[in-house]
């Protein structure tokens, strides 16, 4: 077993971390800097920032808010949100961030995977997939932050996507999310033996149970997590501890 990563998830509305249930009924939580020194202090991996305005907004604001973090925290972190161009990407890296998150604008325009990936690398392309199930039991990709559907298939589209050029997969369960309730682990282990790219599991962690879960059973090679620190149900280095204890071989700090 390779490595697992745990990340921070920091999904950003204007100059706020906001959490919510099932990407909705939105909560501050507060500022960003101050969260993300904390995370790193306590032994996070990497973070994930999420404008979760920004393709509604056509635009992602989070910039400044990632030059002030690399003045503090020195582990990779990964932007989404509003990403439409080579352009939009080289500004994100250029503020310092390592990894382009996009999901919108790739299921409009799926080139720009490769446009990226071509530019920059696979290893700086995550594709960020927003799955809900579906009556028939599919998993539908939704976009901007989980208010439109695509009609795309989940699974079919992270085969795509790693086809495009994307080096990673973050896959987001719309049903999942904010309700404490476990990952979808039957959604995780359809993506992971569909792809051969390191797909990051997030949606709904309540204990360290659901991560060895995504892991043994879905797969996964990242898990991140917001909700169980955002509300100190538990620290990172307490995380760190029971899941090496379940067996599992995490990244070495």
């Amino acid at each position: 077993m390779t490595n697992i990563r745990l990340i921070a998830r920091l999904d950003i509305k204007g100059p706020n971390i906001i959490k919510g249930t099932h990407l909705e009924g939105l909560r501050v939580i507060g500022d960003p800097n101050f969260y993300a020194k904390k995370y790193y202090q306590d032994g996070i991996d990497e973070f994930l920032y999420m404008d979760t305005v920004a393709s509604l907004y056509q635009r992602n604001s989070l910039t400044e808010i990632i030059q002030k973090a690399v003045k503090d925290v020195f582990v990779p972190i990964t932007v989404g949100g509003g990403i439409r161009s080579v352009e939009n990407a080289q500004e994100i890296l250029r503020s310092g961030a390592d990894k382009i998150a996009i999901n919108t604008e790739a299921t409009k325009r799926p080139e720009l995977v490769t446009e990226i990936s071509r530019q920059f690398g696979a290893q700086c392309v995550v594709l960020s997939i927003e799955a809900k199930k579906q009556p028939g039991g599919y998993w539908e990709v939704y976009t901007d932050n989980g208010r439109e559907r695509t009609g795309l298939d989940v699974i079919e589209w992270a085969k795509r996507g790693e086809e495009l050029g994307a080096g990673e997969i973050l896959l987001t369960s719309i049903d999942q999310e904010g309700t404490r309730k476990g990952f979808d682990i039957p959604l995780v282990e359809q993506v992971t033996n569909t792809v051969s790219v390191p797909v990051i599991a997030s949606g709904g962690m309540g204990n360290v149970d659901d991560l060895v879960a995504a892991v043994k059973e879905g797969g996964a090679s990242a898990i991140a997590m917001a909700d169980i620190l955002h509300f100190n149900r538990m620290r990172i280095d307490e995380i760190r501890t029971d899941v090496s204890n379940n067996g599992i071989n995490l990244r070495e700090l």
